[in-house]
């Protein structure tokens, strides 16, 4: 039995359960405390349950062959994403966040077209890619309340997206000769530590109300720790597009979460954002392709 797609409908609800917990968390803390508290629970954590599993010596010898393009990695596929999605998250609901989020896959099959030519996208592919950037369009340039900051916040968010896209396709050459806890616990490392200062100067002058805390507490070990294994193991297991489908599922959880638990309001150009958007990420993963395909291979006989 595959493994992969469990793995992605656990990772989609901890990832969309993770806007909530960053909407919460900002109400009392910069983004950029949020983004480096996150990024250094996480790291902890990875780096006890490595060394508990390999040992001392095994868990350093594979953090050193992960070397700085692990910490790299990190930068560019923790830290600064992070740091925009929890900013754009002062302006946006964060349902809104999360399909905004959506768009990974679309950037993965743009990405591809220079850096990863077995993922390339034509046909379907390249009109699904269009069409989520539509998607993305309405999205930013009819949110109703939030003005040019909500748009502006959007927009981080989606440039998050193209930093993720781009860890996604790195990641995936990178774990062909090193662990994916391995990859996860110095990648989560490397961007705590480019982040410390920066959250250091932004420290808040009065500990926070306990929401904001355990919602931090909850991003650290949850939506950072626990999910960065399961997506390192999801690329290894499934490959880059596949895993990046866990956008399909994320932002509807986001979205029930921030109705129900946090009181958003969910309207006509977020849904028609949503549905432009995972329609393009339908159509520009291959997975309606890979659906016909299936459909047009004959039955084993009984």
């Amino acid at each position: 039995m595959r493994r992969w797609p469990v793995l992605l409908v656990v990772l989609g609800l901890i990832w969309g359960a993770s806007f909530m917990f960053i909407k919460v968390g900002v109400r009392e803390l910069e983004p950029v405390v949020v983004a480096w508290a996150r990024l250094a629970l996480g790291a902890v954590l990875l780096a006890i349950v490595f060394v508990w599993q390999q040992g001392p010596r095994p868990a350093l010898a594979q953090v050193r062959a992960t070397g700085v393009e692990g910490g790299l990695l990190g930068v560019v596929n923790n830290a600064i994403p992070f740091a925009l999605i929890a900013w754009g998250e002062t302006h946006i609901d964060s349902g809104v966040a999360a399909i905004a989020n959506a768009t990974v896959p679309i950037f993965v099959a743009l990405l591809a077209l220079r850096f990863a030519r077995g993922e390339r996208s034509q046909g379907l592919r390249l009109a699904g890619v269009l069409l989520g950037l539509v998607g993305v369009a309405v999205l930013t340039g009819v949110h109703p309340r939030g003005g040019w900051l909500g748009a502006f916040g959007t927009l981080a968010v989606v440039l998050a997206c193209v930093l993720y896209a781009a860890g996604v396709l790195w990641s995936q050459r990178v774990l062909v000769r090193v662990q994916p806890l391995a990859l996860a616990t110095t990648s989560l490392a490397g961007g705590a530590l480019v982040l410390t200062p920066f959250a250091l100067a932004q420290l808040p002058s009065q500990v926070p109300s306990w929401k904001p805390l355990l919602s931090v507490v909850a991003l650290g070990v949850f939506g950072t720790a626990i999910a960065m294994l399961l997506w390192y193991t999801l690329v290894a297991l499934a490959g880059s597009a596949r895993a990046s489908l866990v956008t399909y599922l994320q932002p509807v959880f986001a979205v029930v979460y921030g109705v129900v638990l946090l009181g958003e309001a969910f309207r006509l150009p977020e849904l028609v954002g949503m549905v432009l958007i995972l329609g393009g990420v339908a159509l520009g993963s291959g997975g309606v392709a890979l659906a016909r395909r299936r459909r047009q291979v004959p039955a084993p006989a009984q």
